[in-house]
């Protein structure tokens, strides 16, 4: 990874751990002479194996490392005033006005969509336009919760908590963890007026992802793990669901917490119990419910274990694996990508790049056009270090720092770094730099103490 905002945030990120650069070193297995080059802006990149660690030896996720996709457009502000009226909304203003009974026109079915719509645009990264829906939907929903009638007022508690929970989601995408921490604990306060006895652990769930992000790993461990056993006995396929998308967060906590094997056994244990899905009845609207059925654990499972070092693991649970029908293409798009990582990190290139061939049959995050372009570059990398380089030895790289990045590389033995040429006229090759640039959104070459990194990264976009 090549990022100039590298240094800068590793250092942020160790001070707010309270660690010094020798601690984190211990921690993490890097040395420290790498963590003070890059804090100081002496080396700008690192093999992604090198992230890993360091972002496990600082309690944090690798894309916070890396830089989390931002939520607004790069020409907002953080604390503009649309997320000034988000605050408002999620902390009214003291002693203001109590909220009174809804008109005669108002709809609490329209009320529900919209906030069903808020999550699907908040699912697709329209975060511009969630914010600018959800003061209204905030407001709404606290003018139902004063209805005189007790099913409404249930029913409009039911729906504070939901868009208080979206509040909290877009918090987080803003960087702003302890508002959304707050808007959270408002929601679970609200659902526990509501007549939903599933909404309270699908906020905890929430809670849990939020203290992830914050590297409180062990409350997050602890409030998933207590809230799972409280719908342990649920009789439909929704309070299933829940159930299993609370096990999977605390089996990324444990993970990242160190406990791969606690993670992997949760992990199992929530595979087992997703098939068990379709035979439970359905609610029907599963836009405010985590997907949770065997694929989508099986997925999972491999992510993390190639997230954790554990590429044969990884190899073995992605082999002869069946997906269902519902699996969304982007879904099957990062399990081959992820198996792709994993043969990177036993050795097999050949097995990385067959894998990256086979997304070509994949339409979602624009790939009829980046499958192609991943394999022509992988295949341009290649044929550049046997060309130039005269390597016996030479790895080939596929990793996802975000979700809708991909980046692609090629480690060889040569003392010298590539360079870009044009072709001579009439030469049948010579492009292949100039292609790779041509096709991806950033590359970049880095000198290695045993060699060269040269990678591409391309980016896409999530299907809806």
């Amino acid at each position: 990874m090549a990022n100039e905002d590298l240094g800068r945030t590793l250092r942020r990120l160790r001070r707010l751990a309270s660690l010094t650069q020798e601690e984190l070193a211990e921690r993490s297995g890097v040395s420290v002479d790498v963590i003070r080059q890059l804090e100081q802006g002496r080396k700008h990149s690192a093999r992604l194996p090198t992230l890993h660690a360091l972002a496990n030896g600082l309690g944090v996720e690798l894309t916070t490392l890396l830089g989390d996709p931002p939520a607004v457009s790069a020409s907002g502000e953080n604390d503009g005033p649309r997320f000034v009226a988000v605050r408002r909304a999620i902390m009214p203003v003291l002693w203001g006005p109590e909220p009174e009974p809804p008109g005669p026109d108002f709809s609490l079915e329209r009320l529900r969509e919209q906030i069903a719509d808020g999550w699907t645009q908040y699912h697709a990264a329209e975060f511009d336009t969630v914010m600018k829906a959800l003061p209204d939907l905030i407001s709404d929903a606290r003018t139902v919760t004063a209805s005189t009638r007790d099913e409404d007022r249930r029913a409009g508690y039911a729906a504070l908590g939901k868009a208080l929970q979206l509040a909290g989601h877009v918090a987080v995408r803003m960087g702003k963890t302890d508002l959304a921490l707050t808007s959270l604990e408002r929601a679970i306060q609200a659902a526990e007026r509501s007549s939903e006895p599933l909404l309270v652990p699908m906020i905890v769930n929430s809670t849990a992802w939020t203290y992830q992000r914050q590297g409180r790993l062990e409350d997050a461990l602890s409030i998933a793990v207590r809230a799972a056993a409280d719908i342990a006995d649920a009789e439909t396929a929704d309070g299933l669901k829940v159930w299993g998308a609370l096990i999977m967060s605390a089996a990324t906590s444990a993970a990242r917490s160190g406990d791969y094997e606690r993670a992997a056994s949760m992990m199992e244990t929530a595979e087992r119990e997703a098939a068990r899905v379709v035979k439970l009845p359905d609610s029907g609207d599963h836009r405010m419910v985590s997907v949770f059925s065997p694929s989508s654990v099986r997925i999972e499972r491999v992510r993390l274990a190639v997230q954790y070092g554990r590429p044969h693991d990884a190899l073995a649970l992605a082999k002869g694996m069946r997906l269902s029908k519902d699996t969304p293409p982007s879904w099957r798009t990062w399990l081959l990508l992820d198996v792709a990582r994993a043969h990177t990190d036993t050795g097999d290139a050949a097995g990385a790049v067959k894998t990256l061939e086979s997304l070509r049959s994949l339409a979602a995050l624009s790939l009829d056009d980046l499958a192609d372009d991943g394999v022509l570059i992988v295949s341009e990398l290649v044929s550049n270090a046997v060309r130039h380089a005269h390597c016996r030895s030479i790895r080939v790289a596929v990793s996802r720092p975000e979700i809708v990045r991909v980046r692609i590389g090629v480690v060889d033995m040569s003392r010298r770094l590539p360079e870009v040429r044009g072709p001579r006229e009439g030469a049948e090759n010579g492009r292949g730099l100039a292609l790779v640039g041509a096709l991806a959104k950033d590359w970049g070459t880095d000198r290695l103490p045993w060699g060269n990194w040269v990678w591409a990264e391309l980016h896409g976009e999530l299907s809806t």
